[in-house]
């Protein structure tokens, strides 16, 4: 039986859906048709790609943008609640389309970008937020109708750092990002950008050109050579945007919801034949190894997730599973800088070390470390500044840090291995060798004056002799028969020991 509605009730559903149609346009055909060319999608069109069918509830759906003409035009930020692999995610997005996507600082509230509505629901509700970011942060237009200058200092920024005690917080940059929104993509705990049209900076080209005269292109100024490999600032890089949110998919999926529960734990998995551990690394101190096979080998198959992969390549960091609990990888990577613990690579530790502690998640440290960086360049970058950051993370961390011994662990650069909470153990392979410092580098520091004053052609044989004496007593063997290491393993077993320990750990009653 159909029902008559009243005319009260048309007039009023006809402008709804008016408008409606005026949100759903975007920027209109011929700006979305611009978008499209450079391969860019619209915000409704990335949250549609990276939700489960149909699970996109928007919210502020009929927040226009200010237009010269006063015609109504759609929001620069679209936002709302969705679903992710089944999982509730607070989702937020700006539409380049629309002012280029510019902060809505003419709103009486903004719904999300830098603090705001969407930020707010996260954290209220405690489920993860997912930002898809391509923005020119502030917008002259925008401001204008305001109608007088904000004291910036005076804008607030809840809870864009609360956030990140509570909830995870992931960013995709999927275009030209700039001001508020560029910064915005670092405050999280994941972040990538799309090789093909991201880029991001505090100023544009124009205000660069403005400043200091030069011209420069987009994508040498920010791109993610620029991004990914010098300054730190965003973790991955992705061929194109269909790709960095299939990335954000699988961060997700190793996070739990939020600090008051655990990572889901996968009830399928496959190991990998660990007998290939003992062809992956040669106890040959000096001959590197392929750290990614070696991580590859001991976790479930094709589970590892590597994070930051172009910034402090000294040190490998991701998550993986083990037995389907999801587990943070650190490992020394001796092909570079011979596995040192540079700046990049402890300030790449401290943020890792972070973000599993946070979210109670076990860490397996694989450990071939020479040290940490020396030489000039390294002490005027201020390596011993940024390397205590490692060590305070993860000498902090609340949660298990396993130390695996693989090979080398000499000086300060080792200590920030490993941590002395209860729970934590160091296993040990017969590879291993540690101490104050490398013996060879020893012998020669303690013993200059006498090895410079005998004849030339003793010289070696002296120092042959005082390395004798004391590798004598630096054998590890030594060590672990005084309990100075808790166990000696074969390698082939250290899989079945990290299978243990972490499903111990996720036994643990949560402490937040």
């Amino acid at each position: 039986m159909t029902r008559e509605i009243s005319p009260e009730w048309k007039a009023l559903l006809s402008e709804l859906e008016r408008r409606r149609e005026i949100a759903l346009a975007s920027g209109g055909p011929e700006r979305i048709a611009r978008e499209h060319k450079y391969d860019r999608s619209t915000a409704r069109e990335r949250i549609a790609k990276i939700s489960d069918p149909g699970t996109f509830l928007e919210i502020g759906t009929f927040v226009t943008t200010p237009t010269e003409d006063g015609s109504l035009l759609a929001s620069t930020f679209v936002c709302g609640l969705t679903e992710i692999d089944g999982r509730p995610v607070a989702i937020g997005a700006e539409d380049y389309s629309v002012e280029g996507g510019g902060t809505g600082v003419h709103l009486a509230r903004y719904k999300g970008g830098w603090g705001g509505f969407i930020e707010e629901f996260a954290i209220g509700y405690k489920v993860p937020l997912v930002m898809l970011i391509n923005g020119v942060g502030g917008s002259v237009i925008l401001q204008d109708q305001i109608g007088y200058p904000e004291l910036q200092s005076a804008n607030p920024t809840y809870p864009m750092f609360d956030l990140l005690e509570q909830v995870p917080v992931l960013a995709a940059v999927l275009g030209p990002t700039a001001g508020s929104s560029a910064a915005r993509a670092h405050i999280s705990h994941f972040s990538v950008m799309t090789s093909d049209n991201g880029c991001l900076f505090a100023g544009g080209p124009p205000v660069v050109k403005q400043a200091l005269g030069l011209d420069i292109d987009k994508f040498a100024l920010g791109g993610v050579a620029v991004h990914t490999r010098a300054s730190g600032l965003i973790d991955n890089h992705a061929d194109n945007e269909d790709a960095a949110l299939a990335q954000i998919k699988q961060v997700l999926a190793y996070l739990p919801d939020n600090v008051s529960t655990r990572p889901a734990v996968q009830h399928e998995w496959r190991a990998n034949d660990q007998e290939d551990l003992l062809t992956i690394v040669s106890p040959t101190l000096r001959r590197a190894y392929d750290v990614h096979a070696l991580v590859r080998c001991l976790v479930d198959q094709d589970t590892f997730f590597e994070i930051a992969p172009d910034y402090g390549r000294s040190l490998r960091t991701g998550f993986a599973r083990i037995e389907g609990h999801t587990i943070g990888i650190l490992a020394s990577d001796a092909r570079f800088v011979a596995g040192s613990l540079d700046v990049q690579s402890s300030l790449k530790q401290a943020k890792f070390v972070e973000l599993c502690d946070r979210f109670h998640i076990p860490i397996a440290y694989l450990v071939d470390v020479p040290g940490f960086l020396v030489g000039p360049k390294a002490e005027e970058a201020g390596v011993l500044k940024f390397g205590a950051m490692a060590l305070r993370a993860i000498q902090q961390a609340k949660v298990p840090v396993i130390t695996v011994q693989v090979r080398r662990s000499y000086g300060l650069g080792g200590v920030a291995t490993g941590s002395r909470n209860p729970m934590s153990i160091r296993l040990v392979w017969p590879s291993a060798a540690w101490g104050d410092m490398p013996l060879e580098g020893g012998v020669e520091a303690a013993f200059r004056a006498q090895l410079d004053a005998a004849p030339p052609e003793r010289r070696a044989e002296l120092k042959a002799q005082l390395t004798q004496r004391f590798e004598e007593q630096t054998s590890i063997w030594r060590a672990v028969e005084n309990f100075g290491a808790e166990e000696m393993i074969d390698p082939r077993d250290t899989r079945k020991y990290l299978a243990r320990l972490i499903k111990l750990a996720y036994r643990k009653t949560l402490e937040t």
